[in-house]
């Protein structure tokens, strides 16, 4: 869609290396633009919810310096229709994936094997489709 705005995504993982890597591939594809980031449970749920309306899609890893992914989970089921909630981890295990469905995410990525995957999703969001 030209002269739509870039699908505003916030970022909470802990690993420094991986969030860079992960914005600069995402930013560098276009329509998506990083909006921040949080390595803590704490730090992303509150951002996402003081943020309500400001960002399109959230990144969350599972595993963070302190906390959970899945409290950041919990703590964007309220979020408006049109945000869509991602999981990218380590562990995704049948069990992790469904624990994720059921606080309503959008779906899981595995850190090992489907980045490619994610960033498909993501430039598909950014065209304004579904992915």
């Amino acid at each position: 869609m030209p002269g739509s705005s870039p699908l505003r995504t916030y970022l909470v993982e802990d690993n420094p290396t991986i969030r860079e890597n992960l914005v600069a591939t995402l930013e560098e594809l276009g329509g998506v633009a990083s909006i921040g980031f949080a390595d803590t449970e704490q730090q992303g749920s509150r951002w996402l919810a003081d943020h309500g309306g400001h960002w399109d899609l959230a990144i969350v890893d599972l595993f963070l310096k302190q906390g959970s992914g899945l409290g950041v989970l919990q703590a964007c089921r309220g979020r408006q229709p049109g945000q869509k909630v991602v999981v990218l981890t380590n562990y995704a295990t049948p069990d992790i994936r469904v624990r994720c469905q059921q606080l309503g995410v959008d779906a899981v990525f595995d850190k090992s094997n489907e980045i490619d995957a994610l960033i498909d999703y993501c430039l598909a969001l950014s065209k304004g489709g579904s992915a």
